[in-house]
């Protein structure tokens, strides 16, 4: 392949990835938005450990998530239901 040709090539996979990436922070940030509007339901202030467990429960650690969002002083319901929201 001729580095004429290499370039564009490069350039437009780069495009790619990072078109991609921006499509899909939004959609995760929401996810955590969901979590914590749930805490906050439950008449808990949304601090970073609350964000934290959250971002937890969005990657996938259920477990970790209900946690430590019951070690924030939020009910195991509460808990199970923000981290399923943050999944969502």
């Amino acid at each position: 392949m001729r580095p004429s040709t290499r370039i564009p090539g490069i350039l437009a996979g780069l495009a790619l990835a990072v078109g991609g990436i921006v499509f899909a922070a939004p959609a995760a940030h929401a996810d955590i938005k969901a979590c914590e509007q749930v805490v906050a339901q439950q008449g808990k202030q949304v601090t970073g450990d609350v964000t934290q467990a959250c971002y937890v429960g969005q990657i996938g650690d259920q477990t970790s998530c209900v946690s430590s969002l019951e070690g924030a002083g939020v009910s195991n319901k509460a808990s199970a239901d923000a981290c399923r929201a943050a999944t969502k």
